[in-house]
């Protein structure tokens, strides 16, 4: 860190940033107005440029200003990190792991976490659910220790372990004029289609299916952001779907759903465990990515 930059004001650059007052930056960091101004005015003339702007009665970081908030929650991470990892050395067996679970991965991840959680009581998890965006987003950031997801943009240099293998199907209501048929994709190129939210790896999926087999796109009858909704919306004959087969196996076992018979599916690809190479993990998120990649796959839903 520049001998001009002290942590304490890149902190408050960081409070101030992010409520708009050096009054109420002074607050939190438990020190007086003054003496917060002070500290931001000798920021300023050792950098030699303004960290803020007031408009509308809010102060606004400059551009200046943001590189330094960016800086700030860089140190944060490192020391949090630094943290964990003491304290990983000082208790061995124990210490905490940031799980990343993409949405379609909840119809087994849980499952596949509590029996690890079984066997390591003292490691505690922390699971977060989101879209591919969000998950990839959380390994960028170091933010995640692992994730379960697919594959991962090659932008990202990443560790992948594989979990098991990962069907996808087109799915429709019981009783559709198509459910008896053997289909190409282009036969669906004119079914309305209940689609997940652009960036979803589902939706990336069946893309690539039409275009490889040089159909046209389905019309979108909806855009849905949650598998259940699409999966409801799908039995209440609104349109079909292309989804996990994972997140379907229960209302295809019951009947209350149907698998098309379409050329190229079911497309399998596979469910992974992947770290970013960048991240430095402690004993238990190691003791996790191999419990996954050795016995994630036993939690897997049961397709019919």
């Amino acid at each position: 860190m520049p001998a001009h930059w002290t942590l304490r004001q890149l902190k408050i650059v960081a409070l101030a940033a992010r409520s708009g007052s050096y009054a109420k930056a002074a607050q939190d960091m438990g020190l007086s107005p003054p003496a917060v101004t002070a500290q931001m005015k000798q920021l300023e003339a050792d950098l030699g440029l303004p960290l803020f702007e007031r408009r509308d009665g809010r102060l606004r970081p400059t551009a200046a200003g943001r590189e330094l908030v960016v800086a700030y929650g860089r140190v944060e991470l490192a020391l949090a990190e630094a943290e964990r990892s003491i304290e990983a050395i000082r208790r061995p067996g124990e210490g905490s792991v940031v799980v990343g679970v993409v949405s379609t991965a909840k119809y087994f991840a849980p499952m596949a976490l509590a029996a690890f959680r079984a066997r390591q009581p003292r490691i505690e998890l922390k699971l977060v659910v989101g879209n591919r965006e969000d998950i990839i987003a959380g390994l960028e950031s170091l933010e995640l220790d692992l994730a379960v997801m697919g594959r991962p943009p090659a932008a990202l240099e990443a560790e992948t372990l594989v979990i098991g293998a990962h069907p996808h199907l087109i799915i429709a209501p019981p009783g559709h004029r198509l459910a008896a048929r053997r289909l190409k994709p282009a036969h669906l190129s004119r079914e309305p289609f209940l689609m997940r939210e652009e960036g979803s790896g589902t939706r990336m999926l069946m893309a690539r299916l039409f275009e490889e087999h040089a159909a046209a796109h389905p019309p979108r009858a909806m855009e849905i952001g949650s598998n259940e909704t699409i999966k409801q919306a799908v039995m209440a004959g609104l349109g079909l779907a292309f989804l996990s087969a994972h997140t379907v196996a229960a209302e295809l076992a019951d009947g209350r759903l149907v698998a098309l018979d379409v050329d190229g599916l079911p497309i399998v690809r596979q469910w992974l465990c992947v770290r970013a190479k960048e991240k430095r993990l402690m004993p238990a998120a190691l003791a996790l990515m191999e419990f996954l990649a050795r016995e994630g796959g036993a939690f897997l839903p049961k397709v019919p």
